[in-house]
């Protein structure tokens, strides 16, 4: 199977090593939008077209909002799945809901919905097929990343407190 990775920072390079570990191929896109394909990347079309599971790493941004829609969907596999736990907004919810209904694509898992807590309106939340599945977002709430959470804000405070300059945007 093939992993296609849609960001790559720490964490969709997390992934993409549990993926190779699982003996899954892992492909990266480049930046969506972006004519440019540097070596060891795939064109964001390519990704879709040849991805048996999409992951979404990359941040909201004007340029990612709504990165998945009625095109994208239809560009990809009809067995593919796409997991996003990354920004809800990256995904149009509507046209997940109809590319799912349609069986456009084969899955989704979502932990992030464009807006948290999700409201009504919601279609992703008024869906009952069986090929969805959504959890909250507070799989990163294990006592271990809470206490490095607490750990990094109290060396930033005694750093700040210090005048030391810090390698990191808070």
């Amino acid at each position: 199977m093939t992993l296609g990775s849609v960001g790559f920072g720490n964490l969709g390079k997390g992934v993409a090593d549990a993926a190779r570990a699982f003996g899954m191929k892992v492909i990266v896109s480049a930046r969506p939008g972006t004519d440019t394909v540097v070596d060891g990347r795939a064109s964001f079309d390519e990704v879709l077209r040849r991805s048996d599971v999409i992951s979404l790493h990359c941040p909201l941004t004007d340029a990612t909002v709504g990165l998945f829609g009625e095109a994208e969907f239809g560009k990809m596999r009809s067995d593919a799945i796409l997991i996003n736990t990354a920004r809800g907004g990256l995904v149009d919810s509507a046209a997940l809901v109809s590319a799912l209904r349609n069986e456009d694509i084969a899955a989704a898992a979502l932990d992030v919905l464009p807006q948290e807590p999700p409201v009504d309106g919601n279609p992703l939340l008024d869906y009952d097929g069986s090929n969805l599945l959504m959890s909250p977002h507070i799989a990163w709430a294990s006592n271990e990343a809470r206490q490095a959470a607490v750990d990094q804000l109290t060396a930033t405070v005694v750093a700040f407190q210090s005048g030391e300059e810090l390698n990191r945007v808070v």
